[in-house]
């Protein structure tokens, strides 16, 4: 797996960063029989997660992605959104609960310092966060599955018309691993 790094793909931009990394099946679905996106990802995806995680400042999960997929500690900080905090995260020391606007939140993360903020879900944040403007980019893993029936897709919510731009497209193993820049309507 080597040939996904070293080459520039998965830098930060030198400026605050809001990205989000999401994974789906060929066939659209965010998650797989149990309701997890960990039963849809594969090696190649679980490298790219990792690698953006450690170049990170801040992870941002919805409360309810971080309950469902079993988020426990990890070194990097871990803002979660909503009124509870997971059990796993419970009393870790670089994990905080966050809830209230997502632009005031956000904000308060820039102006702690963490200007490369890596979203990670769910499908109602990154709604939320495209809604309001605040998504620069978007890292989407399509793996070669396709898992029928009804699950969710990345974004759930309020219909959203937000153009993107393709900034890279690598494919490894037949896995797509696509990053999209959101286009900004000034």
């Amino acid at each position: 797996m080597r040939t996904l790094f070293g080459d520039g793909t998965w830098d930060w931009p030198d400026r605050p960063w809001l990205r989000v990394n999401f994974v789906a099946s060929v066939d659209g679905s965010a998650q797989g029989r149990d309701g997890r996106s960990g039963t849809i990802n594969n090696a190649v995806d679980v490298a790219v997660f990792q690698q953006l995680r450690r170049t990170a400042d801040v992870i941002l999960v919805g409360a309810g992605t971080a309950r469902t997929e079993g988020y426990g500690p990890v070194r990097t900080p871990i803002v979660v959104v909503g009124h509870t905090m997971p059990p796993l995260l419970d009393g870790a020391a670089n994990a905080r609960l966050a809830s209230g606007p997502l632009p005031e939140l956000i904000a308060g993360l820039h102006q702690e310092g963490h200007r490369r903020i890596l979203c990670e879900g769910g499908p109602l944040l990154l709604a939320g966060l495209l809604e309001a403007g605040l998504v620069d980019e978007l890292c989407l893993t399509t793996t070669p599955l396709l898992v029928g029936g009804m699950g969710k897709r990345i974004t759930d919510g309020a219909l959203l018309d937000v153009p993107l731009e393709l900034s890279s497209l690598v494919e490894q193993d037949g896995t797509l691993l696509a990053r999209w820049l959101v286009s900004r309507r000034d």
